[in-house]
């Protein structure tokens, strides 16, 4: 359900990156961290979303909308024949999160951004409990038969 939650939020972001222009995007994150920013200058998280958002090119922005409606569909998908108890769905996701987290490990190298860290730590533990809630239920399908 986590997972499907994230999924909901990161197709809102990619459709968010895909519609709204640069200029848009630092003018709300400034209206979102002025406030902050004026309590305490050196505000980590603040400082860091306003630098984010002034220098995100198109094509950053671009690549942002469409990883995130890509990565977002897919796992909306996995995670409904996974919640329908499909068998394909527990292999196929697998492998999917799988490459997401190699994807995620290859951008770490050249981004260092901890965001990328913690969404490669879920995916894993994700994986982990799909492979388990997998071997339960080709165990109870074995049994039956």
């Amino acid at each position: 359900m986590l997972k499907g939650a994230h999924a909901l939020l990161e197709c809102a972001g990619g459709v968010l990156f895909a519609l709204v222009g640069n200029a848009t995007m630092a003018q709300w994150v400034n209206r979102m961290t002025q406030q902050e920013l004026l309590e305490d200058p050196q505000d980590v998280i603040a400082t860091h979303l306003a630098a984010l958002a002034h220098g995100l090119s198109a094509s950053t922005q671009g690549f942002y909308a469409f990883y995130l409606l890509s990565h977002g569909v897919l796992k909306l998908l996995l995670v409904a024949g996974l919640l329908l108890n499909r068998l394909w769905a527990y292999p196929v996701s697998i492998c999917v999160f799988g490459l997401f987290i190699v994807y995620q490990l290859y951008r770490f190298s050249y981004t260092h951004a901890s965001g990328l860290v913690a969404l490669t730590i879920l995916d894993v533990v994700v994986v982990v409990l799909i492979w388990h809630e997998y071997r339960l239920l080709r165990g109870t399908l074995t049994s039956r038969r």
